[in-house]
């Protein structure tokens, strides 16, 4: 299966500013979810957060803080430039999380021929992926300008319901440009407001090597343009990220063998933004959570986010259905591709997301990245997942079914990470902010060997 993706027209916007519609009901509770960030210069808290964030940012990019990346540092700069190019057609550049067994089958059916031009493994997973990442891909751009500058396109205003977003919260626009010295329309600035990283930290790390087409290339052509010119699209939250995750957690959905190993990848894909100087840590946690609550709902099934009309792809009514017979697909295509089981296959891996220990430890490294807390009244607090968010256990039942909702939500409570983020107000949407997926993902597979040899 083969289609045509014409570059000026992605989701995402890979060559030119990213530009949003009038927000949906969808957009609104995204937004809503998203809008603390927009108060965080009102109180000490979110000031130092918000310092803490500008500090982490550089830090992270200049190479000073060291994490435990699943590379050597100069080693995750090349994977970090190869990252820039979304793969959203077929999620290719993301199938390295599956293994180098699975990850080749995987590739072998779909790719990218060049710029324009991919393969999908089946119409089913093509159709699964087009509607998962242009569904949250229309969230992400909703909340760019909506946070640059209180619009949908960075000129157009937003709905009544919408402006009372902010009003409610006594929230601002620009608050990463006015945080760190560059404000909306400053030289060298976004005109929109929310400069990113490349425009307010003095000194980049330049980052030399091939792209993902192999092409001779380097992190400025990717910020400043002329391969992707991110001048003027708003830094939060990060798109990048946005469809990282929602890549990450599809596959690992669709290939539970690898779940914990795919979202190490997601984790991967968003950091990675950070290093080439494109994101704030900021950006990814939002994307991070956007990705992971619109994720949740589709697989639940809930019927808000069934049967939208969204860009590139078309409606899908039963997500549930969907995931089924995207999953039969990849199961037939992959252990045909590699010559036996899924499991046996998927524990055929000499790559870096080889060793779980090392997995865990750069997942958690990205969990908050740090930043200081700015809900106190959630800090220490275990908030209840079946309460406040109950759909998020589909992240869990839908990969490892003999799980009930019930267990599936009491392990995503059990492995909840630091409360009291910029995120993390208290509600449905921020609770969504603290999961730690990685975790609650080997909890969840363990719980399942267990009732499986129950069983025998």
């Amino acid at each position: 299966m083969k289609r045509r993706m014409l570059l000026g027209a992605v989701a995402f916007g890979l060559l030119a500013p990213l530009t949003a519609e009038a927000q949906t009901a969808n957009n609104l509770a995204v937004l809503k979810g998203l809008a603390p960030v927009s108060a965080l210069m009102d109180k000490p808290a979110g000031q130092a957060a918000l310092a803490s964030d500008y500090t982490v940012t550089a830090g992270i990019q200049h190479g000073v803080i060291r994490q435990p990346t699943l590379l050597p540092f100069e080693a995750q700069e090349q994977q970090a430039l190869r990252d820039v190019f979304i793969t959203e057609g077929n999620l290719a550049e993301l199938s390295d999380g599956l293994g180098t067994t699975l990850g080749s089958a995987y590739l072998a059916r779909a790719h990218y021929l060049d710029r324009k031009t991919f393969t999908s493994l089946s119409p089913a997973v093509a159709e699964l992926i087009a509607y998962s990442i242009s569904l949250t891909a229309s969230d992400a751009g909703s909340g760019k300008f909506f946070f640059a500058n209180g619009t949908t396109d960075g000129k157009t205003a937003v709905s009544a319901d919408a402006e009372a977003i902010f009003k409610d919260i006594d929230g601002q626009v620009d608050i990463f440009g006015k945080a760190y010295n560059l404000p909306a329309g400053s030289p060298n600035g976004d005109k929109y407001g929310d400069s990113r990283p490349f425009q307010t930290i003095k000194f980049i790390r330049p980052i030399v090597g091939p792209d993902y087409f192999n092409a001779p290339a380097d992190n400025t052509v990717y910020n400043f343009g002329p391969m992707m010119n991110l001048i003027n699209s708003p830094s939060f939250p990060s798109g990048h990220t946005t469809y990282g995750y929602t890549g990450a957690i599809l596959l690992a959905e669709l290939v539970p063998e690898r779940f914990q190993q795919m979202i190490a990848r997601g984790a991967e894909y968003g950091n990675d933004r950070i290093i080439v100087g494109a994101h704030y840590a900021m950006d990814v946690l939002g994307g991070r959570t956007l990705a992971t609550y619109d994720m949740a709902h589709l697989l639940a099934n809930d019927a808000g986010y069934l049967g939208q009309t969204v860009k590139h792809a078309a409606p899908v009514t039963d997500y549930q259905a969907a995931v089924k017979a995207a999953r039969a697909d990849m199961v037939k295509a992959l252990e045909a591709g590699c010559g036996n089981t899924m499991a046996v296959c998927a524990d055929a891996d000499t790559g870096r997301f080889s060793d779980a220990g090392n997995n865990a430890a750069f997942y958690a490294s990205t969990q908050t990245y740090g930043l200081p807390g700015v809900f106190p009244k959630n800090a220490d607090k275990i908030e209840d997942v079946a309460k406040l968010a109950p759909e998020a256990g589909y992240l869990l039942t839908t990969a490892f079914p003999s799980l009930s909702l019930q267990e599936a939500d009491q392990i995503l409570t059990l492995t909840e990470g630091p409360g009291g983020g910029f995120l993390d107000n208290g509600s449905a949407f921020g609770v969504y902010s603290r999961l730690n997926l990685y975790a609650a993902g080997g909890e969840a597979a363990a719980l399942a060997a267990t009732k499986a040899t129950a069983t025998h």
